[in-house]
């Protein structure tokens, strides 16, 4: 069966719907700083471009990171700018996040439900951005109660792994088993409210804007 792309014309690289990365880090990196230093020093970018030698027009899109420049004109902007070549690249970084956190080594957390037996294991961590994403590992064991007074910022996503539960949130009960998911708006009340068949663990996964830590 042939799968059909959610945005038409649009080539993905994977089966995400996400923006694809931005095109031309580099040179959007050089441009930016180069308009940082031509206003530090109050510059036009007519200035900027006849102490360089280069047009406005040359100026333009290497500010915005529209062309990949020669080595001398890139040589050209640093002396007009009076820093040395290498700083005109210094707030690019090739450099992606990753966190890896081996089986069993997840760090504990003390949440709401810690007292009535949920036990918490934190697998991972967003390392910057605007956007927190937490995921946990959720173990309810044997002696583990119901609990349904959860409600925190962002969305919540829940996969089931082992044992059997009612999960409620707002006002409306689900029943998960092993390979079931769910996915809400974490503001309401949720929680398992019904703990059916124990032990019992799931993966959720939080996601809420940084500036609501």
């Amino acid at each position: 069966m042939k799968s059909v792309s959610p945005f038409p014309g649009v080539e993905l690289t994977t089966a995400s719907s996400a923006p694809q990365e931005s095109a031309r880090p580099l040179e959007k990196a050089l441009g930016h700083k180069v308009r940082i230093l031509r206003r530090e020093r109050d510059l036009t970018a007519a200035e900027l471009g006849q102490a360089a030698g280069i047009s406005l027009a040359m100026i333009s899109k290497i500010e915005n990171g529209q062309i990949s420049p020669s080595l001398s004109t890139i040589n050209a902007l640093a002396n007009a700018l009076n820093v040395p070549l290498s700083s005109l690249f210094s707030t690019f970084e090739e450099k992606r996040d990753c966190s890896f956190v081996k089986g069993g080594q997840g760090v504990l957390i003390e949440r709401g439900g810690t007292k009535a037996g949920h036990i918490y294991e934190l697998l991972g961590a967003s390392l910057r951005g605007d956007v927190v994403v937490e995921p946990y590992l959720i173990t309810l064991e044997e002696d583990a109660e119901p609990y349904t007074s959860f409600r925190h910022a962002g969305i919540e996503f829940i996969y089931m792994l082992t044992g059997e539960v009612i999960y409620r949130h707002a006002n409306q009960d689900y029943c998960l088993k092993p390979g079931d998911s769910l996915m809400f708006d974490s503001a309401g009340l949720h929680g398992p409210v019904k703990l059916l068949r124990k032990p019992m663990t799931y993966i959720a996964i939080i996601i809420y804007p940084s500036s609501s830590t």
